[in-house]
């Protein structure tokens, strides 16, 4: 995992390669080149929308383009995104099931030195709370240019988040995605840890501590947080009796929210959560911050050492 490379490069990338499908319109309220939609504009750019700092706008002009039947494209930042418009996206996007895919980037803790205002920990929350919206949260670069593939050929509202800074490459370039499936990584007998986004490079690092303590962890890739894919999650907790989650979000309503709800109903183990606990974030680097809210690999493998003693 040496390799480090900005999901945001990637997903710039991928619509540049769909600039050739005349149905394609990209939207951004003010950050195309923060969120790389200036790569589609510069090849295409009478299907580019600026619309300034208004992302309720934003929704309400991609519903009205995706009811005429193109496939649109709205892009800023994570907290703005989802907060920002939730009432638009409910009504303009998730309603009436418009092809929407709002693709934020700047998600998660690791915005670092922008501070809580900018730091997007509560959009997984708010998008899957609503009825007929995908999320998605890729963990790398290749994988978000495959999702972004993938999204454009969907037909419905996606929410897919990424973060600010160049992240570990775990994927392989020109791996398919296909949504709603979560991937084994390392099999493991002991414990599993689901992560989603750059969690997971940190999963397969605990993983790797664990193993050094003859504990056999399981990773799973979980890119898509709605639907969860119930059967990878049940079988792998099947297998290891207990669970970790490691998100970058809150442990409300994100990933650990997903497999709890499912493991509580379908098969009852221990399940311990990674994420930050019921607070805001602060300004800092993204190392420090991923230390000071818990969500370091040595973080993941101590969740896993209690959720293996509570099985016991």
């Amino acid at each position: 995992m040496s390799q480090m490379l900005a999901q945001r490069d990637y997903y710039g990338k991928a619509l540049r390669a769909l600039a050739s499908r005349e149905d394609i319109v990209v939207l951004d309220a003010d950050l195309a080149g923060s969120t790389k939609t200036s790569e589609f504009q510069k090849v295409c750019p009478e299907r580019f929308v600026e619309v300034g700092i208004a992302e309720q706008n934003m929704i309400g002009v991609s519903s009205g383009l995706a009811a005429e039947g193109k496939t649109v494209f709205a892009s800023t930042f994570g907290v703005f995104a989802t907060g920002r418009c939730w009432e638009q996206i409910r009504l303009g996007a998730a309603y009436p099931k418009l092809n929407i895919k709002i693709v934020a980037t700047h998600c998660g803790i690791s915005v670092g030195e922008d501070g809580a205002t900018h730091q997007a920990l509560e959009d997984i929350s708010l998008m899957r709370s609503l009825p007929n919206m995908t999320v998605l949260s890729p963990a790398d670069a290749y994988e978000t240019y495959a999702a972004t593939m993938a999204i454009a050929e969907y037909d419905g509202p996606v929410y897919m988040r990424m973060g600010r800074s160049p992240v570990p490459v775990i994927s392989k370039e020109g791996e398919k995605f296909t949504i709603g499936e979560a991937k084994v990584l390392l099999e493991g007998k002991d414990v599993s840890l689901f992560g989603t986004g750059q969690m997971v490079s940190n999963c397969i690092e605990a993983a790797e501590e664990l193993r050094k303590e003859g504990v056999s962890a399981e990773v799973i890739n979980v890119s898509t947080i709605k639907p969860l894919d119930r059967e990878t999650v049940l079988a792998s907790v099947s297998r290891t009796g207990c669970a970790v989650t490691a998100e970058e979000h809150s442990i409300i309503g994100g990933l650990g929210s997903a497999v709890s709800e499912l493991i509580s109903e379908e098969l009852p183990s221990p399940v311990q959560r990674i994420g930050t606990m019921d607070m805001f974030g602060e300004s800092g680097s993204p190392a420090e911050l991923f230390v000071k809210y818990g969500l370091t690999s040595g973080d993941i493998a101590e969740a896993a050492r209690r959720a293996i003693k509570r099985k016991r």
